[in-house]
């Protein structure tokens, strides 16, 4: 049985039309910033690695896997994308694949989509890179240091950020605090243990092909055709395997069915690739992966290119 992947982010409806624009707000700040801070911060050896990172997650968050409950969840990828890249860069990254979902993929609102930004893009990416450096410096940088950074990092990260969506439903009169926040943060705990898992499997298999690629002062070059090629080779495998997402509802879904507010959810402005499958193809499971296809080379390319914009403006 295939699955096409399930709408992941915050829809339009959720929140009030405050909320909404006061995170539009301090997300584009943001934004800007770590564009002034990537342009002096990212060096030759990692411009290849905020394209495949960027692709390698929005394909990775296609695989919604099945948490317990009749829930399910799915990648986030702040703290990867932190720990490989900086925080600066991971909010670009993060922003490129979230920005695509909503525009291209109708995955979350288009008035919601700056809190989407904030709170993947902006906590999330705040909270792995400070606990994973603050881990760093009581663990140290040995293999067992890195991975066990790596799994607080991504846990915390997804935990944090589903903390601030349930504050923010809450200020909306959407769901009061009581119950949205031990909702969300009660199955977004056992999601994280998911991204945890994930984030160390992916730490070991740099750890033992690349090491260098987790040290801030290397300055061995990546050899860019090697990185593109593997990197974008697992993001397409995610996107090929992606009907096999689980079908259960993810944590954000379940909560808002099970305290009656997911009817309040409004539907798209515009269709382009709507819940992640191709118009025009009657076989499902092709459509998602053809989607998916689409969105992860899309997505590779808008990435690439803000990382070209900034290092060419540094020359």
């Amino acid at each position: 049985m295939f699955y096409s992947p399930l709408p992941m982010h915050i829809p339009d409806g959720f929140l009030s039309v405050i909320v909404s624009i006061l995170l539009w707000i301090v997300s584009i700040g943001v934004i800007g910033y770590s564009l002034r801070r990537v342009n002096q911060d990212l060096n030759e050896r990692q411009v290849p690695l905020m394209g495949v990172l960027a692709a390698a997650i929005f394909a990775g968050q296609m695989l919604n896997f099945s948490v317990t409950g009749g829930t399910s969840g799915h990648l986030m990828g702040a703290a990867i994308a932190t720990i490989l890249l900086g925080p600066w860069a991971g909010v670009l990254v993060l922003t490129c694949v979230v920005s695509i979902q909503a525009l291209i993929f109708q995955d979350g609102g288009l008035l919601a989509l700056g809190a989407n930004i904030f709170n993947m893009g902006v906590v999330g990416v705040a909270v792995s890179y400070f606990t994973y450096t603050s881990m760093q410096k009581i663990l140290g940088k040995s293999q067992w240091g890195i991975f066990a950074s790596g799994f607080a990092a991504a846990w915390l990260s997804i935990f944090i950020a589903s903390l601030c969506a349930a504050l923010e439903l809450a200020i909306s009169g959407t769901s009061p605090a009581n119950i949205a926040i031990p909702a969300m943060g009660g199955i977004h705990a056992l999601i994280g243990i998911g991204e945890g898992l994930i984030t160390v499997g992916a730490l070991a298999f740099l750890y033992a092909s690349r090491k260098d690629l987790l040290d801030k002062t290397s300055t061995k070059t990546v050899k860019g055709n090697l990185v593109w090629g593997v990197g974008l080779v697992i993001a397409f495998a995610l996107a090929i395997i992606s009907p096999l997402a689980s079908s259960h509802p993810d944590g954000l879904e379940w909560v808002a069915e099970q305290k009656g507010f997911l009817d309040i959810a409004q539907g798209p402005l515009y269709n382009i690739i709507p819940d992640y499958v191709m118009p025009g193809i009657s076989n499902e499971a092709v459509a998602t992966i053809i989607a998916g296809i689409i969105g992860t080379l899309i997505v590779f390319g808008v990435a690439l290119g803000v990382a070209f914009s900034r290092r060419r403006s540094t020359t």
